[in-house]
């Protein structure tokens, strides 16, 4: 498989993956412009601006957007991160060029009709309505902004409901022109994709743009704090959140291996001590989420109001004894459980395109598979420990609890725990 990278004299990025034997192609449109590239003020207007993509543009309507694809029995989405917009399609290999070409369209050229614009507010308020009343979902926005506080970082993606309610066409147009300049666009495809030709499209398509200056990123500043949201409900939900490197740093492989053990799979110390030992709980894990300048281990339980205080002393105590006695065996098994799931999930043209465009929007490169797996494999039992040991020593922490919490310890008692 070969990764090709063309750059358009206007900054604009193309990357393809050709992947042979493939009948189908995944392409799309990946821009810098997410959560974190808000202003207060504009808090939630890059997802509002993903759902408005599909709503029409100055050649296309709603409807038609819908039809071009699924004529030919392709799949059309998009979805907003913190860091990034992205407007992809799956297609068959001789639709590769009419799909650029919708997904140009509609980022280039949508119309924010305003009877569109009512109609999605209602849509993206009972999409914040439903996330409110899923705790084991909004508790992880609660948790980002107890780590990140008044700052961008640490802003819902979906934005307040009163902020929503107030965007108009204006807010919508001035949005793009700030944050979708060339620059900040990475057209990338893999499957059954022609490099040169996808070039030739997407200079037509995006070759006219004007270059303009990158716009200021805020950086993210963890601080740590609490978040406590009593609520009569069967179950606390109990996150904590601990700083770790983001994704351009050395120890990155580190601290994903680190989560891994501590609270990656069935196999994993808290799930094993938790679960099938203690019986606190039903669901527990850790994840390591890493961004360009900031990284956030996440930790999460559901378990009940009078177990709370054992399970979260639990956590502590697994992680100080993570920087003691992790084994050998531990890690080699979370260095296999990485490498399996990176290549596992690379076999999807979806999958490629995804990944060519976020490391090409990190490194402006993309790092071979190759590089990566002797990345992972190049992290000791030393590393991990001494990681987990200076994880534990800072003593720097968030935390996000829902339900009846009553029991629930405080977040300075568990710090002081785990720098003991």
């Amino acid at each position: 498989m070969t990764v090709d990278v063309h750059t358009l004299p206007n900054g604009l990025r193309i990357v393809t993956e050709h992947m042979p034997g493939l009948k189908s192609a995944s392409i799309g449109v990946w821009v810098t412009a997410g959560g974190r590239h808000e202003r207060e003020d504009q808090n939630g207007i890059a997802h509002f601006l993903e759902h408005m993509a599909f709503k029409g543009t100055t050649t296309r309507t709603a409807l038609q957007i819908a039809e071009a694809i699924e004529d030919v029995g392709g799949y059309i989405n998009a979805y907003t991160s913190r860091e990034m917009t992205a407007y992809y399609a799956r297609v068959l290999e001789d639709d590769v060029a009419l799909a650029l070409d919708v997904i140009s369209d509609i980022v280039l050229n949508p119309v924010f009709d305003p009877r569109e614009i009512e109609v999605e507010r209602h849509v993206i308020l009972q999409e914040i309505g439903q996330a409110h009343d899923t705790p084991d979902d909004i508790i992880f926005d609660w948790l980002q902004e107890a780590a990140y506080p008044e700052q961008p970082m640490g802003r819902t993606i979906l934005g307040p409901a009163q902020r929503v309610r107030g965007f108009a066409r204006e807010d919508l147009a001035g949005f793009v022109g700030e944050r979708y300049g060339p620059e900040q666009m990475i057209v990338a495809a893999a499957g059954a994709v022609d490099h040169d030709a996808i070039c030739k499209a997407a200079e037509a398509m995006f070759g006219h743009l004007a270059q303009r200056e990158s716009p200021n990123v805020e950086p993210a500043v963890f601080r740590g704090g609490e978040m406590r949201r009593a609520r009569d409900l069967e179950q606390v939900h109990f996150t904590l959140g601990l700083e770790i490197p983001g994704y351009r740093d050395p120890d990155l492989y580190t601290s994903q291996i680190y989560a891994n053990v501590l609270g990656g799979g069935m196999s994993s110390r808290l799930f094993q001590e938790a679960r099938e030992v203690r019986g606190l709980c039903y669901s527990i894990f850790a994840q390591a989420g890493t961004y360009a300048d900031s990284g956030l281990l996440t930790i999460y339980a559901g378990t009940g109001a009078e177990e709370i205080e054992e399970l979260a002393a639990l956590t502590i105590d697994e992680m100080r004894r993570a920087g003691e006695d992790i084994s050998p065996e531990e890690v080699a098994r979370a260095r296999a459980q990485m490498k399996a799931g990176l290549l596992m999930g690379l076999e999807s043209a979806s999958s490629r395109a995804e990944r060519i465009a976020r490391l090409l929007a990190i490194w402006g490169r993309v790092p071979t598979l190759d590089e990566t797996v002797e990345r992972i494999d190049a992290v000791t039992t030393g590393d991990v420990r001494a990681f987990a040991a200076q994880l534990a020593a800072r003593g720097q922490a968030a935390m996000a609890l829902y339900g009846p919490i009553d029991r629930a310890p405080a977040l300075e008692a568990l710090a002081r725990r785990l720098a003991a």
